[in-house]
């Protein structure tokens, strides 16, 4: 077995889940195992969400909720960021590329998974001097961070790597037209950007200039 994992790179905590639940009529206690596994090899800052996201990377899709209820349960917390160490990215700087239009207009909730994404960049700060730039990609209807990059730069490049791997995970699941709403910083008015998501006939919607509200399920992640 040690061959085996270490030839496909399977965590041994995930073989073992998996093992257990073909024989096991409640997988619970084993994806508890397998979530204090990825909380532990993460040096202990890895909250619900980005659990959640080590956990599909492994095969193993939970709801986001479900991970929540078993992270409070087992007394994992992330403690490494908090609301005061974060603070919203500015990245605003005019007019600089194509500013479109608010396809939202604060209609956030939607029945359709997948149809209806957001997202933003947050910055860190970390230690005395440094500081690191988070960007998710948020599923409005369930609440889900869906794909996310983080850099020590908020430069164009981790932000497409941000959608492109959104894209992977939605495009193939969503038989409908998909929208990404963001505020009007200048990653997002990039031809890049706006040629990535045409590309994909997916929608961009974006907020109005200065109205955090209109991003409000970002604003408050």
């Amino acid at each position: 077995m040690t061959l085996l994992l270490k030839v496909t790179g399977m965590p041994k905590s995930t073989y073992m889940y998996w093992q257990k639940r073909l024989v096991a009529s409640s997988p619970r206690d084993d994806l508890e195992t397998v979530i204090q596994s990825i909380y532990e090899e993460n040096n202990q800052d890895y909250g619900h969400r980005r659990i959640g996201l080590a956990l599909r990377k492994r095969g193993i899709v939970v709801n986001h909720k479900k991970v929540l209820k078993i992270t409070r349960k087992s007394g994992i917390l992330c403690t490494k960021y908090t609301r005061k160490s974060r603070k919203k990215y500015r990245a605003y700087k005019g007019k600089v590329g194509t500013i479109a239009k608010n396809k939202i207009r604060r209609r956030f909730q939607t029945p359709l998974y997948y149809q209806k994404l957001t997202t933003d960049i947050t910055e860190f700060k970390v230690g005395a001097d440094q500081k690191l730039y988070l960007s998710p990609i948020m599923d409005m209807g369930t609440g889900e961070i869906i794909s996310y990059q983080m850099n020590e730069r908020p430069n164009l490049a981790f932000v497409l790597e941000t959608l492109e791997q959104a894209l992977q995970i939605v495009l193939p699941q969503a038989p409908y037209r998909v929208t990404v709403h963001s505020d009007q910083g200048w990653h997002y008015q990039h031809k890049k950007w706006v040629s990535l998501l045409k590309k994909n006939k997916v929608y961009q919607s974006m907020s109005r200039k200065g109205n955090c509200l209109d991003n409000s399920p970002m604003e408050n992640f």
